[in-house]
């Protein structure tokens, strides 16, 4: 999905698809282009499926697809997407960080499709890029690579690279390529084939705004929110919640038990763990530095507040 492709069509793009990869993005960046090649009438696009091995590969969903070749087979692309999904790095070893080493030495432009940006991080392949990925697996990949520079964006083209959030983002990324490559008017075209309402541009928003993630408009309340989310490793204080969003610390305990059941206290402490617990499963992360930067002052009150909630230690969670 290269930015200045000129290349006899149709254009190819290689998905290397890694145990466990989303079938949702997959198929999202794939489908644009198959329709494109339908509504034009000409071979646009092709796309290869590549494993490790050459042998089918299982989705997070359980679904299997067949492989079309072996990286051993494939010596250069113009593109190659990378779709990955729970722990991506799992998957990488010395033989896989080679292939995509070539590839980049041969001019192949490479990208992630969810959270296939760490596996080409940890190939030493995103240095001085800008990526972006899902929103949920953004902090523990600022925690894990944080000289990289991460958007929160719905998908990343550059010159060398591509990025996408994963799920619906990949078709917005997908139609922005046959946009750029053959015409808005066709790209709205497979919009509407897909029922699409409309064409995203990069910069729309992940996921829902907080209001409507929260289920009310009340604006101190929402403020409150995302002054939590806005600081998980080094937390504020009620009082300092309170201040910030201009009414007393009782106003700020009635907002939260009147509007979602819970007080502020347990809201915060929840939203917390639930970073730890990310940070837990997407990276190696040691279980102190990922306590503290979950806004913990030791492991033991970590281990302790993560057993309360979650039912099990950190440890276990891992």
């Amino acid at each position: 999905m290269r930015l200045d492709y000129s290349g006899p069509l149709p254009e190819t793009i290689g998905f290397l698809l890694l145990p466990r990869f989303s079938m949702m993005a997959f198929f999202a960046a794939v489908e644009p282009l198959r329709i494109a090649n339908r509504i034009s009438g000409k071979p646009l696009f092709r796309w290869l499926l590549i494993s490790e091995d050459g042998q089918p590969v299982t989705a997070s969903s359980g679904m299997t697809l067949v492989a079309d070749h072996s990286i051993l087979d494939i010596r250069s692309l113009p593109s190659l997407a990378v779709c990955s999904g729970f722990e991506p790095e799992a998957h990488l070893n010395r033989a896989l960080a080679g292939w995509l080493n070539r590839l980049d030495a041969g001019g192949c432009v490479l990208g992630g499709l969810d959270t296939g940006c760490f596996l080409l991080a940890a190939a030493g392949l995103l240095n001085g890029e800008r990526v972006t990925l899902h929103w949920e697996s953004l902090p523990a990949f600022r925690e894990r690579f944080p000289a990289i520079s991460t958007s929160d964006e719905l998908f990343e083209l550059g010159a060398r690279r591509f990025s996408c959030a994963g799920g619906a983002a990949a078709m917005d990324m997908a139609l922005d390529v046959i946009a750029r490559r053959h015409g808005t008017a066709l790209a709205v075209d497979v919009s509407e084939q897909l029922v699409h309402d409309r064409m995203r541009t990069r910069t729309d928003q992940q996921r829902m705004t907080l209001a409507r993630r929260l289920g009310t408009h009340k604006r101190q309340l929402v403020d409150a929110v995302a002054l939590m989310e806005q600081h998980l490793d080094t937390p504020l204080s009620l009082e300092e919640l309170a201040r910030r969003c201009r009414i007393s610390l009782r106003q700020l305990q009635r907002l939260f038990e009147q509007e979602l059941a819970t007080s502020p206290r347990a809201w915060y402490l929840r939203l917390r763990l639930e970073r730890a617990r990310h940070l837990l499963k997407e990276t190696d992360l040691d279980i102190l530095s990922i306590g503290l930067s979950s806004g913990f002052t030791s492991s033991s009150s970590f281990s302790r507040a993560y057993r309360n909630h979650f039912g099990h230690s950190p440890r276990a969670e891992r």
